[in-house]
């Protein structure tokens, strides 16, 4: 059965995602991937001052000022025939919801590793997003060029912790100070680590007299025991294991460096699944059916703050779209022309005259696209499993400009459509509520409601704890709603909100109103 074109495009993509507890390098490794796809000619350097600190996929002003990444970057790049979609998401535990969503338009993760630390909390968490998913992981160990746990310890560390196999796919010589570099065990290839990058040398085994001239004899004696213990005792890679989630390759190197990245990017391209079958509601999308299809998993508002534009991240899911066809608005049920669709490059575009499965593409759009929308060319299609989460930290907003109330409306709707921050109005008082996963976020918030709309506001104390959305019989929830309405809200949608004052009062609630529904999260329509 001969291929169709979309079929055949998408089976050379790879769309992947980074992830990582903070300050494990994934930014440094995502530059040098673009460094090695030809997407940039200069990395900026993480430790850097000044404007050299600004890194290509950190755009946003607050991003810069923390050396941080609290949005997801988008950015695309090709090497020998494959066309690489790489997403770097916020490593800040308090942004996991980006992170959550954009996990939905991936088909594999990198997962970094900081050598020194192992599996800290936020891997662990976004690990468990991905099994979830059933997303298939890569690891780089990254940071082998400063002092490291034992080989061995970190992979066992994998093993127990995330009850996932480990495949290495290379093993270091030495640490720290003391590396020299990665041994290919699979192809009996010795990279040396050098000043000005790296050196491969092609050997006929661990025992070759060539490595003499690259590491003590103690350290080759390591290397061969090592590497064959490695052999030996840790499973063999096997691709079946590793696209169910059950078995991870491991890279080791260094991504300040610039070392490891090669043999990470080709395992990426050998080894990482191509775009495959979405589920919607009634039926599997398949990404070789003709018709275009796709779905937004992200909205970023201001990305050009001189332009006041908002930009929907529209994932591919079938079809091959061309620049100014109509696509099917499906929760609208409007068609929308797109004149104007943008391939990414951190905060660098260019229009898109066509794409394909797996491709990441900007709509430009003034408010009409929404976290969770499906597009369709003809189809009326709902993809599922992009869901909103109830808000751990809730606070009032206080306007120091009564004037400004309707542009702080604005702000706040147009922040909440990127599906970051939750935006809530009480039954009852003129002042917004909004919610968030982590405290960070609230900084990000007031930070950029000043510098994007010119507003000044201030964050107060709300008496509330939590929030859930109700559900069930019309009956129930209209009587639950009217015994509290000073304790119900409504989200931009007009969804009711119970603000609970803690989880003792959520706890009676439910007790006592049995037919209502209480739900952390609600899945966007």
């Amino acid at each position: 059965m001969t291929q169709s074109a979309a079929a055949i495009a998408a089976s050379q993509r790879r769309t992947f995602a980074i992830i990582s507890h903070p300050d494990a390098g994934k930014t440094t490794l995502t530059e040098k991937l673009l460094l090695m796809g030809g997407a940039i000619h200069l990395a900026g350097e993480v430790r850097a001052k000044g404007e050299r600190r600004r890194t290509q996929s950190d755009w946003m002003k607050i991003e810069q000022q923390r050396g941080i990444s609290v949005t997801t970057s988008v950015m695309t790049f090709e090497r020998e025939g494959i066309t690489y979609n790489l997403l770097d998401t916020p490593g800040h535990e308090d942004f996991s919801e980006d992170t959550f969503r954009t996990l939905t338009a991936v088909d594999a993760a990198v997962m970094v590793i900081d050598a020194a630390k192992g599996i800290e909390p936020q891997t662990r968490k976004l690990f468990e997003v991905c099994r979830l998913r059933d997303i298939p992981i890569i690891t780089l160990v990254n940071k082998m060029d400063r002092e490291a746990k034992d080989p061995f310890e970190l992979m066992d560390e994998i093993s127990e912790t995330l009850a996932l196999d480990c495949a290495p796919m290379v093993w270091p010589v030495g640490m720290g100070r003391e590396f020299k570099g990665i041994y290919d065990i699979h192809n009996n290839r010795f990279v040396r680590m050098t000043e000005d990058g790296y050196e491969d040398i092609a050997v006929s085994g661990t025992e070759d007299e060539k490595l003499t001239a690259y590491m003590s004899e103690d350290q080759q004696l390591t290397l061969q025991e090592e590497a064959e213990l490695a052999k030996e005792a840790c499973p063999q890679f096997d691709m079946d294991s590793f696209r169910e989630g059950h078995l991870t390759p491991v890279y080791f190197g260094s991504a300040l460096k610039n070392f490891g990245v090669k043999e990470l990017l080709n395992g990426i391209g050998a080894a990482a699944p191509s775009p495959g079958p979405q589920p919607s509601v009634g039926r599997i999308v398949d990404p070789g059916e003709d018709k275009v299809t796709g779905f937004v998993f992200k909205v970023q508002a201001n990305m050009d703050p001189n332009h006041r534009d908002r930009i929907a991240f529209v994932r591919l899911v079938s079809g091959k779209f061309k620049r100014g066809m109509k696509l099917k608005h499906v929760r609208s049920g409007k068609p929308i022309a797109i004149y104007n669709p943008i391939m990414f490059f951190a905060q660098s575009r260019e229009l898109a005259e066509e794409a394909w499965p797996g491709d990441i593409i900007g709509v430009p759009n003034h408010g009409t696209l929404r976290v969770g929308d499906t597009l369709s060319e003809s189809e009326d299609l709902r993809f599922t499993g992009i869901p909103n989460f109830a808000p751990e930290i809730l606070r009032r907003v206080r306007l120091d400009d009564p004037m400004k109330s309707k542009h702080l409306r604005k702000a706040l709707e147009s922040l909440a459509e990127e599906g970051v921050t939750q935006v809530f109005k009480p039954y009852f008082g003129a002042n917004w509520i909004v919610g968030v996963v982590g405290q960070l976020q609230l900084d990000v918030l007031v930070t950029r409601i000043e510098q994007e709309y010119s507003i000044k506001v201030g964050l107060e104390t709300a008496p509330y704890e939590t929030a859930r959305w109700v559900s069930g019989p019309d009956d129930a929830v209209n009587k639950f709603i009217d015994s509290n309405r000073s304790a119900m809200s409504e989200d931009r949608d007009g969804a009711p909100v119970f603000l609970a004052r803690n989880s003792w009062e959520l706890g009676h609630q439910q007790q006592t109103n049995p037919d209502v529904k209480f739900e952390k999260t609600r899945e966007r329509s």
